[in-house]
């Protein structure tokens, strides 16, 4: 687990549907990905980064998460983009 690369990170994003189309468009360098999250939601992000090769690294939990993130909630996905 290295949150450290998201908590120094320039530029990140958080939440599945942002983190998805930041994989999608080529702009995430490394995506988070919370254990306890459920499948179902994991699962279309998970697909994209093996088809973009976007190493994946998986946090214990969706509040460390989201606490790594900066913000109050918890996150069941971030990623770290690639600088533009």
């Amino acid at each position: 687990m290295d949150l450290d690369a998201l908590k120094t990170a320039d530029r990140y994003v958080t939440g599945t549907k942002q983190t998805l189309k930041a994989v999608q468009a080529g702009k995430a360098s490394r995506v988070f990905v919370a254990g306890d999250a459920e499948d179902r939601v994991l699962r279309p992000i998970l697909a994209a980064c093996a088809e973009k090769a976007v190493p994946v690294s998986r946090v214990e939990s969706m509040d460390a998460l989201g606490k790594a993130c900066g913000i109050k909630v918890k996150a069941a996905a971030a990623a770290v983009l690639l600088p533009e």
